[in-house]
């Protein structure tokens, strides 16, 4: 079973909105592989000036092997990683299966609007950065599920984020198995 996912950092993520769904989606039984964008350079710090070691480069993903990418906010993260060019082929790649996911928090769903991704799909992103997204199809909610795109809002949902992913790829009772570990249930 294909079960690898890869969260994109690179310097100025946001720190709990990257490991909020690492967190969740590793407790879930998936394989989750945080992805340095930074050439030769494995640590990346986050907008909170957290400093960590990613699992794996950029360099070393086969575009299609996955099931799942995720772009975090934080800034100036989000803005970074909408610019690198390995980042959008990766996302475009997995948008136009309909056997992939994306997922997008924050400022994240802008590379999707500003690189002519976003389509039809409906998302929601932060309220900052919402008239970057170059759509008419913003719906204000926490989190926003259309097809294979999973967005959300901001940090302040960044559980709940990673529980709308992980719904996407596991099954119900191993959701609540998680929520019960996570005192949530």
């Amino acid at each position: 079973m294909n079960n690898k996912v890869y969260v994109m950092l690179t310097n100025g993520f946001e720190l709990i909105e990257a490991m909020a769904p690492v967190d969740i989606l590793r407790r879930a039984g998936l394989d989750v592989f945080t992805v340095s964008t930074l050439e030769n350079n494995l640590e990346v710090e986050s907008a909170q000036k957290v400093k960590i070691t990613a699992d794996i480069n950029i360099s070393d993903i086969n575009i299609g092997e996955g099931i799942m990418v995720i772009i975090p906010g934080g800034f100036p993260g989000y803005v970074n990683l909408r610019k690198d060019s390995k980042v959008i082929e990766i996302v475009e790649t997995y948008l136009k299966n309909n056997k992939k996911f994306v997922g997008a928090i924050c400022g994240g769903p802008t590379l999707l609007g500003l690189n002519n991704l976003i389509g039809d799909y409906k998302f929601t992103c932060h309220s900052s950065v919402k008239d970057e997204m170059n759509s008419e199809n913003y719906i204000h909610q926490d989190v926003v599920i259309d097809k294979n795109l999973i967005t959300s809002i901001g940090a302040g949902k960044s559980i709940e984020f990673g529980f709308a992913l992980a719904e996407k790829l596991v099954s119900k009772e191993t959701i609540e198995k998680v929520k019960i570990g996570m005192e949530l249930l």
